[in-house]
């Protein structure tokens, strides 16, 4: 017997809730997200790191959905700094490879919920030498 195991939903946030919730026709399409792109969604969202910014993509996610999209247009799936120290370490390279697009998105989330450049730059040092160790999982 084959067993399929989904990933948690992510936690929407107040301000977005409050936001679908103000509009019905955009909250049907969100639920008809997959949980991946909702968790998308979220990611890009909570990844801005001024609160206009924040705010002008909660927003932007409505307009989105609306005209059919569902994904974030913007959302980068592998920051730059990361696919630079990936580059720079074959064996974390090949690693990443490896991965599934879900197991990619955990080291990413992990690397984007650090708000300092410090804190960042550590995570990504630390995906490399996991990843160069075999690791799959932050």
């Amino acid at each position: 017997m084959t067993r399929i195991i989904q990933a948690p939903e992510s936690k929407i946030p107040s301000d977005l809730r409050k936001a679908l919730a103000a509009a019905p026709k955009v909250e049907t399409l969100w639920k008809n997200l997959t949980p991946i792109a909702r968790r998308d969604f979220i990611t890009w969202i909570e990844s801005a790191k001024q609160p206009e910014t924040r705010t002008r993509r909660i927003e932007r996610t409505g307009s989105m959905l609306a005209s059919g999209k569902r994904r974030p247009c913007c959302y980068a799936v592998v920051p730059m700094n990361l696919y630079r120290a990936l580059g720079a370490n074959p064996k974390a390279k090949a690693q990443w490879s490896s991965l599934t697009p879900e197991e990619r998105r955990d080291f990413v989330a992990w690397v984007d919920e650090a708000k300092d450049s410090d804190t960042r730059g550590y995570r990504i040092d630390k995906v490399c030498v996991m990843l160069a160790a075999g690791k799959r999982r932050v």
